[in-house]
């Protein structure tokens, strides 16, 4: 009976070891079939609305570089106001 026990384990333990490889290869499947349908469905929105979507995108970016900026100054107006207050040198 116990011999029967060990030879059970042991396939088990050999099922088991195919057990990783067939969920990398289900995970590349599932992962490479929903790039190619973000790809797709990329591309084809793309494709409508070129004039008004380049517009669109130049304000927003705009709109991006101008909040940064001002986030940037922001953030080196409250450096210098805590270093001066801490004491620091600042020259």
């Amino acid at each position: 009976m116990a011999v029967a026990d060990v030879f059970s384990s042991l396939e088990i333990r050999k099922i088991m070891e195919w057990i990783p490889a067939v969920f990398v290869v289900f995970k590349a499947l599932v992962l490479g079939t929903g790039m190619f349908f973000a790809i797709k469905w990329h591309y084809d929105q793309g494709k409508k609305g070129k004039e008004n979507e380049r517009r669109a995108v130049l304000r927003a970016g705009g709109k991006v570089a101008a909040v940064f900026v001002l986030a940037l100054l922001g953030l080196g107006f409250v450096t210098f106001s805590l270093a001066r207050m801490l004491g620091l040198p600042l020259d």
